[in-house]
């Protein structure tokens, strides 16, 4: 019987390498971003302006993801700056995906740029584990024309701290027989699960290898981080009996946010951002066919100080307006005053929506009412496009009637109004 044998497979610099490869093959562009100090960044105008994927040449200038571009320019005065572009990422993840599932029954999508394979009952297939990681990172470079790394171990913990070893284009083995040798000598802020916060916690015990972590006392991770530190003990002793899930577990919350293009600074300016974005949760909700029992805002300052608030409601629902409704009072319970740069819906005590509803005494007709207005609105935006609907308040609206997540103007490249060389 083969030893239990995973991969983790993850895109090199995915969106920047995406949107190379498609000037390079589909526009006939000459450039390869890759070679460059690049990047792709949100617009500045639409205060969308951070780092989302930067090129190994920006990364030597200390371009970090995440950053705000003013920042990056401020290291790298010539750093090119591209548009982000999901539709393409939603194609080159489906293309990447489908090149895994040639070589493993069992994959897990992460995210739309990793993801895990179960290659246990392939493992003779391809020779050794290290021959068939190397024979997925060939065929998806030859194929496709990215690059990936391959972290090859026995639990999925171990396999995606190997693929973070040394980028790009590479497949790395970390067995449980090389943790002391590769992987206990890195900071400890390497390690899966261990955040900034965590971090500053670790180094203020002391501890700054993943090393120093997995010998360090349990009682004493517990009392200082409770039970994420007794987990990430284990990680950093490797320990972790997750397994590779081909199927999407439920989701155990549904949400949505913005950043807005100016500071709103009235409730009725909040509350029209809100109803946005519980348009689109509402519509999840309903397709999904599930139920909300909580309701979530968070509100994040002009000063960037961010507060969250939230509420049970009486019956778990997926109508809009009580959504709505329920936004607008925490809003209100919550807001100091202050101009708002960001707004964000989130939804939990998620059930399944049951065939029969129980019938309320009082109100059953207003919400039935409420829900069929839900249903014909759902109905005519399935088959006519999302804008084929929308509530008056927004015809002349700089907030999209359906809110949050990827904006418009990031799902789609105008390119010919971008320079391809």
């Amino acid at each position: 019987m083969c030893e239990k044998i995973i991969f983790h497979i993850d895109v090199n610099a995915a969106f920047l390498s995406w949107e190379a490869v498609y000037r390079l093959r589909v526009l006939g562009g000459t450039k390869d971003l890759r070679e460059i100090p690049c990047a792709v960044a949100g617009d500045v105008k639409k205060r969308h302006g951070i780092i989302l994927a930067k090129s190994t040449p920006a990364k030597r200038y200390g371009i970090q993801t995440g950053e705000l571009v003013a920042e990056a320019l401020k290291k790298c005065p010539g750093l090119e700056l591209v548009p982000p572009h999901y539709d393409l990422y939603d194609t080159c993840s489906a293309a990447f995906m489908e090149i895994l599932r040639r070589f493993s029954p069992i994959v897990e999508q992460y995210s739309i740029d990793e993801a895990y394979c179960d290659m246990t009952g392939t493992c003779g297939m391809y020779g050794s584990p290290a021959a068939a990681a190397q024979l997925i990172r060939r065929t998806i470079r030859d194929e496709l024309g990215f690059t990936v790394n391959v972290g090859v171990s026995s639990n999925k913990l171990l396999a995606k701290m190997a693929s973070d070893l040394k980028k790009p284009d590479m497949v790395h083995t970390l067995f449980p027989d090389e943790i002391r040798r590769k992987m206990w000598p890195l900071p400890v802020s390497e390690l899966f699960f261990v955040g900034r916060a965590t971090t500053r916690k670790l180094f203020s015990l002391g501890i700054r290898t993943i090393g120093e972590l997995a010998q360090a006392d349990p009682c004493l991770l517990k009392a200082h981080l409770k039970k994420h530190g007794l987990l990430i003990h284990q990680f950093a002793n490797g320990i972790d009996s997750s397994e590779v899930l081909e199927e999407i577990p439920a989701n155990k919350g549904y949400g949505n946010s913005m950043t807005m293009p100016f500071d709103a600074q009235s409730h009725e300016m909040a509350e029209h951002v809100l109803q946005a974005l519980c348009e689109t949760v509402g519509s999840r909700l309903r397709k999904d066919k599930v139920l909300c029992g909580v309701v979530a805002v968070d509100i994040v300052y002009a000063d960037f100080e961010r507060i969250s608030h939230q509420m049970h409601l009486e019956e778990p629902t997926d109508v809009t307006r009580i959504l709505v409704r329920a936004a607008a009072r925490l809003f209100r319970e919550s807001w100091n005053g202050m101009p708002v740069r960001h707004l964000g819906i989130h939804t939990s005590g998620i059930i399944p929506k049951p065939e029969e509803q129980q019938i309320l005494l009082f109100g059953w007709e207003r919400l039935k009412k409420l829900q069929d207005i839900d249903r014909t609105a759902d109905e005519i935006r399935n088959r006519f496009g999302e804008d084929s609907l929308k509530r008056a308040v927004y015809l002349n609206s700089p907030i999209c009637h359906m809110a949050g997540g990827i904006s418009r103007e990031k799902k789609s490249v105008n390119y010919q109004e971008v320079n391809v060389e």
